[in-house]
């Protein structure tokens, strides 16, 4: 028997060969559907969530924002795009340049002081344990926890910060009552709240660095900062990019500690619109969930148009190994 002969009509045939044209092995569709529905199925939790905390709150945002209502909050007739009209004010506009100052606040120290704090962290030094596990609890704290602690740490009465600056005859600010140092108050605890988790992020990548590299960048003439520009920053960019990106988000929904440490005040100085969206909506038993909504729709807005500036524009320096 030749090869050809083997192929043709042997055990190794193909048996699609003796079928007609179109048709398909049985059981293909019903394995297909299987698999189809298996699939379905591990998606559908993720697409309740997505539905209920998301799209449907969204749309609810939108219905609201249109409509006016009664003293107990419950919608009534529609307002077209009075509340957005509402916005349309001086004290709005200062309003989102107060949120827009405390995000870059935020998130200019809150990434740069984890990163010079991250490159000791990775060096095999004693008692760094100790220093990773003390620089990461922020990160363990709740934002309630967080700011009651700091009110205490400032309290005229109890202040330790107060206490050390007197030793050294710097008089101690009114932390949460002048201006000035309330909106900078309220900075510094969400920078020391963010610090603990871009710690474990920037350190992470910057373990993860292959020793190699930096051997080969150092024989090529690249140390010290140079090093750290031209090569550690470059490999560690994904890190530092998330650490960007998670920290915005995180200073734009920033709330409790406005509420705890100063409640927008003094004179409205700390007010930021998430707390302006809560103080419409809650704070007070207000009920004005119109505007409340629309000034949500505006963040929303915001929010998206900062993540289109950071994934066009930043990613772009972003170094994917």
């Amino acid at each position: 028997m030749t090869a050809p002969t083997l192929l043709a009509g042997g055990p190794f045939a193909d048996a699609s060969a003796d079928r007609p044209p179109g048709r398909t092995r049985r059981g293909a569709n019903p394995v297909r559907a299987r698999e189809a529905a298996l699939g379905l199925l591990f998606v559908l939790p993720g697409l309740a969530g997505l539905g209920v905390f998301v799209i449907f709150p969204l749309f609810q945002a939108v219905y609201l924002a249109t409509r006016g209502n009664d003293i107990l909050g419950n919608p009534t007739r529609s307002v077209g795009l009075q509340h957005f009209h509402e916005l349309l004010t001086p004290a709005f506009g200062t309003l989102l340049w107060q949120t827009l100052v405390f995000t870059v606040l935020v998130v200019v120290p809150g990434v740069l002081l984890p990163l010079a704090l991250a490159a000791p962290m990775t060096q095999r030094l004693p008692g760094m344990r100790i220093f990773r596990t003390a620089f990461a609890l922020p990160f363990a704290y709740s934002v309630s926890a967080a700011s009651v602690v700091w009110l205490i740490m400032l309290n005229p009465g109890v202040s330790p910060v107060n206490w050390a600056l007197g030793l050294v005859g710097v008089p101690a600010p009114n932390w949460t009552t002048e201006p000035g140092w309330a909106m900078a108050t309220v900075v510094g605890v969400t920078v020391w709240m963010v610090s603990g988790f871009n710690l474990l992020v920037l350190a992470a990548g910057l373990a993860g660095i292959d020793e190699e590299v930096l051997e080969a960048a150092r024989m090529d003439g690249a140390t010290g900062p140079r090093q750290f520009v031209s090569i550690v920053l470059p490999m560690i960019s994904p890190s530092l990019f998330f650490a960007v990106v998670t920290t915005t988000l995180a200073a734009l929904q920033a709330l409790g500690q406005v509420q705890i440490m100063t409640d927008g005040g003094p004179n409205g100085h700390t007010r930021t619109l998430v707390y302006s969206i809560f103080d419409n909506a809650f704070h007070n038993n207000n009920s004005n969930f119109g505007l409340a909504s629309a000034q949500g729709l505006v963040l929303l807005v915001i929010g998206v148009l900062i993540a289109v500036l950071q994934f066009g524009v930043l990613e772009r320096r972003v170094h994917y190994r």
